[in-house]
């Protein structure tokens, strides 16, 4: 990375957290699971509740029946959204999608979004979501639907793309940092966010990547895991932990961890009612 251009990344992400106002929606950030779902589900509603789902970030994605859908592709789109109804218990879904950064930029593809109460953003690769949508009027609106209340769940590469910075996998080197790469959508404000953590054993990646960028906080989440965000207090559920990296040692290690039930306060970037070990 350039001067230049790392200079650009650190206040980016430093304007993240000056500042930042915490949205009054609600966010769920996790690496799947029933749990997650079962939470997405009980908030928002009901069947007739107005829902995006965004598979943008997918390549392939495979339903609860091994339907296996190519966002691209109009094969088996119906049969997934099917399936999609029947997972979140719903009426009615909008499927939102395209690569094309007009497309994005445009009125009548984000109506969808202004008229919703929530939306799920499916797994995959984080790089593909932000190289279609960052920048445009998908990103403003998502960001107007938490201002107004809103619910925004992503799990996998959908949780990563809510924080400030992507972490991503680099295919030439055993990293999770891709030059220009680097920006997500700061739902989630001067935060970098690692799902599939112990199960992909990356703990000491954050170290790396929070070292580089300490105005950054890092979030590592176990499988099955994740963190549900009102207000700036996440809240852990799941069978797994949370990691949290605050650039500080802790014990032998430079993160500590929290279980189901433990919260976070994000604007003071501090345990709530619990001392880090």
């Amino acid at each position: 990375m350039s001067f230049k251009k790392s200079v650009s990344a650190v206040i980016f992400f430093a304007s993240c957290i000056v500042g930042a106002a915490q949205p009054s929606g609600v966010q769920i950030v996790t690496s799947g699971g029933q749990m997650s779902e079962d939470l997405f589900i009980k908030l928002i509603g009901g069947p007739d509740a107005k829902v995006v789902f965004i598979p943008t970030a997918a390549s392939a994605l495979r339903s609860q029946n091994k339907v296996i859908w190519d966002p691209d592709k109009e094969e088996n789109k119906n049969e997934f959204r099917d399936e999609m109804l029947k997972r979140f218990k719903l009426d009615r879904i909008t499927i939102l999608h395209t690569r094309d950064r007009k497309v994005a930029d445009s009125d009548e593809f984000i109506k969808p979004l202004r008229e919703a109460k929530a939306v799920w953003i499916s797994g995959g690769n984080p790089g593909r979501f932000t190289a279609a949508y960052l920048g445009t009027k998908v990103e403003k609106e998502l960001k107007a639907l938490l201002k107004r209340g809103g619910i925004i769940a992503g799990e996998s590469a959908g949780a990563i793309v809510q924080g400030a910075y992507t972490i991503r996998g680099d295919p030439n080197k055993p990293v999770l940092m891709v030059k220009g790469s680097e920006k997500g959508l700061g739902l989630l404000p001067g935060i970098a966010i690692d799902p599939h953590l112990t199960a992909n054993k990356r703990e000491n990646e954050l170290v790396t990547i929070i070292d580089r960028y300490p105005e950054l906080l890092g979030i590592g989440i176990d499988d099955d895991t994740g963190l549900i965000v009102k207000e700036g207090i996440g809240e852990v559920f799941g069978t797994g932990r949370v990691a949290i990296y605050d650039n500080k040692k802790h014990k032998d290690v430079w993160y500590y961890w929290l279980k189901a039930g433990d919260k976070f306060d994000f604007g003071k970037r501090v345990p709530v009612n619990k001392i880090p070990e």
